[in-house]
């Protein structure tokens, strides 16, 4: 991309992100509670019943997690968000619901059952002597029986409720097993059919494992996900340029870390770069932080190339942020983008 081009891309994104409260957009998939255990190994004690080390927890933090960290950043650049997923009756399912309240989204339409456990991650961090904190292995919790169709409906019912009074919705779709989550089979055809109904509307979707599954929206993956490890850009390209043509997608958004981002639309590739980060990086949560800011800069009205942009200045300012699932403020962004970059 030439330079003239991305000083014309960041004038454009930076005339209207002060309209970014007005803005109302759903999350509709899967949402998750980020569990963070911090441990401190100077309070280890043996266990009386069994001999085994048991791990002392001094403190808790809770966040919620995928839908929840897309949420979580588009309330943070001042976005009203509708809420659409599904979780349990348990003390999982009641953090959640609390971590998302306390952000400030509307959770009126999320679907709770105690047929179901919410989805969690445990994420046990063990303190090291310079009082820095490293990610032990993880405990999850999920869902590995297929969505009863008494939940797909409660959720289609509630998705088109959003679609009244948001101007787009993404999609998310966290896990691998088919079936067994807030998006299924069904509801990827019905979200079609909604998408061509609704032309107004911006649909996006993130899915890790299915993203060919679906049709009529803008489709978003990563590098990884696309090609399954592949490195050889010209293969990465004729796989975005198959799922497009397969899938009557509005277009494809496939992000490459470092090296930016390429949108394929209407018969073009745009390249998009991206900004530049020093020291440590925690890259947990970027690609949510994208979508967030992808979808802010659709529904104010930016093209999806700048709105590609706009994710990857706010994915630049979360990965800086170490041990904890980041944000970004609207001023965070303005600064970045004003700041000599490139």
């Amino acid at each position: 991309m030439q330079k003239n081009d991305l000083r014309k891309y960041i004038d454009n994104i930076l005339h209207v992100l002060d309209k970014a409260s007005s803005r109302t957009i759903a999350v509709f998939g899967d949402y998750c509670l980020d569990k963070y255990l911090y441990i401190d190994p100077v309070r280890d004690e043996p266990s009386v019943e069994t001999g085994l080390i048991a791990y002392q927890v001094e403190r808790m933090s809770l966040y919620p997690g995928a839908g929840g960290t897309i949420t979580n950043n588009l309330r943070s650049l001042g976005v009203q968000v509708q809420c659409v997923g599904l979780l349990g009756t348990d003390g999982e399912g009641y953090d959640l619901f609390k971590s998302l309240k306390k952000i400030g989204a509307d959770t009126d339409l999320m679907v709770q059952s105690e047929t179901i456990s919410t989805n969690t991650y445990m994420k046990p961090m063990r303190k090291s002597d310079d009082g820095t904190h490293s990610e032990m292995n993880r405990f999850d919790i999920r869902n590995f029986k297929e969505t009863a169709q008494e939940l797909e409906d409660r959720l289609m019912v509630n998705l088109k409720k959003v679609l009244e009074v948001s101007q787009g919705v993404i999609l998310i779709e966290q896990f691998l097993q088919r079936n067994c989550s807030a998006i299924t089979d069904r509801i990827r055809e019905e979200i079609a059919e909604l998408a061509s109904s609704f032309p107004d509307k911006f649909f996006f979707a993130d899915s890790r494992g299915f993203a060919e599954c679906y049709r009529n929206v803008i489709i978003k993956c990563n590098q990884f996900e696309l090609s399954g490890g592949e490195q050889d850009e010209k293969i990465l390209i004729a796989r975005a340029e198959q799922l497009l043509a397969a899938n009557d997608a509005q277009a494809i958004v496939v992000t490459l870390g470092e090296a930016g981002a390429l949108v394929f639309e209407c018969g073009t590739m745009t390249r998009i770069p991206a900004f530049p980060v020093e020291g440590p990086l925690d890259i947990v949560g970027a690609g949510d932080a994208t979508n967030a800011g992808v979808m802010l800069g659709l529904t104010l009205g930016l093209t999806l190339p700048e709105s590609v942009l706009l994710g990857g200045c706010v994915s630049s300012i979360t990965i800086q942020q170490i041990g904890v699932t980041g944000t970004a403020t609207i001023e965070q962004v303005q600064q970045r983008l004003r700041s000599p970059l490139f």
